[in-house]
């Protein structure tokens, strides 16, 4: 029995006359009548009982007319979430994010696409660098944020935008009375490097930069996470250089000022994914952050 032929039941079943139904389905009456007969000889039972006002439903159609709407209407309920899918429209979208990614632009891009398409469940997963990748290559997730993205085979690595670098120390630090400050001003200055972890990241382009430049990098304390790392500014533990959306941490008694440094200046914010993913929700959502980035 297939959905053609349900329909064809339903529309007798409740007109309960093969001319008001063979109307309501747009055919003349002889095929429909064909296709009851037929659908009688699969079942092998009546459904009908030809009376000579129409029909009436046997104890089998009647037990047939109770499971029929059900199917057909998950049917057309599978037809239109396939549909949805198709155009990004519905599904469950995976996504990797790092810890300092929540302070700005990501949470602003994550709403405006839930907005954009509400029948979308957004997973969202705290991740480092390697653990994202790793989870995109095992399909675990489809995209993931983060800084600095070592070339990977497999991955594609975009860039949303560029960040500014900023430094960040305690309100009654001398240098909070610069507008900007260099790197030659940090020569010497009691540093907190994050994050510190084995694959490169902020701390090795914090590192290469004094170097090329030909300064001392004094480092007090290398920490994972850039909370750690302004709550141990906020306390007078030393400086740190970090991204902008840092302030937004808004911890007390911690400034920020511009870095001028030829080497570094900023910091992409990345999106990866795998590069053999086609899925239409995955298409959807990169073209959401390519415009909210613009």
């Amino acid at each position: 029995m297939d959905l053609r032929q349900m329909r064809y039941f339903l529309a007798l079943a409740q007109e309960l006359h093969f001319g008001r139904a063979a109307e309501r389905l747009h055919m003349s009456q002889p095929p429909l009548t064909r296709q009851i007969r037929a659908l009688e000889e699969q079942l092998g039972t009546l459904l009908f009982l030809r009376t000579p006002k129409g029909v009436e439903l046997t104890e089998a159609g009647q037990a047939l007319l109770e499971e029929v709407p059900n199917v057909l209407l998950l049917a057309e309920r599978a037809q239109e979430r396939t549909r949805l899918a198709g155009q990004g429209m519905e599904g469950r979208l995976e996504v990797g994010l790092f810890t300092s990614s929540v302070l700005d632009v990501i949470p602003r891009i994550l709403a405006g696409f839930h907005a954009e398409r509400p029948q979308v469940r957004i997973g969202l997963h705290t991740m480092s660098k390697v653990q994202q990748i790793d989870a995109l290559l095992e399909r675990r997730i489809a995209i993931g944020f983060n800084r600095l993205v070592p070339e990977t085979p497999g991955i594609t690595v975009e860039t949303v935008l560029q960040q500014p670098v900023v430094v960040g120390l305690h309100d009654s630090h001398p240098l909070c009375a610069r507008e900007e400050i260099t790197l030659r001003d940090l020569e010497d200055q009691p540093m907190i490097l994050y994050p510190n972890l084995p694959i490169a990241g902020l701390a090795q382009e914090v590192d290469g930069a004094f170097r090329r430049e030909g300064r001392r990098l004094q480092v007090v304390q290398e920490v994972e996470d850039v909370l750690t790392c302004i709550a141990l500014v906020s306390a007078g533990f030393g400086l740190c250089i970090t991204i902008a959306p840092a302030a937004n941490l808004g911890l007390p008694n911690v400034v920020f000022r511009p870095l001028r440094s030829r080497w570094l200046q900023s910091v992409e914010l990345q999106c990866i994914y795998r590069s053999d993913d086609r899925s239409a929700l995955l298409r959807a959502f990169l073209a959401h952050v390519r415009a909210s980035a613009a």
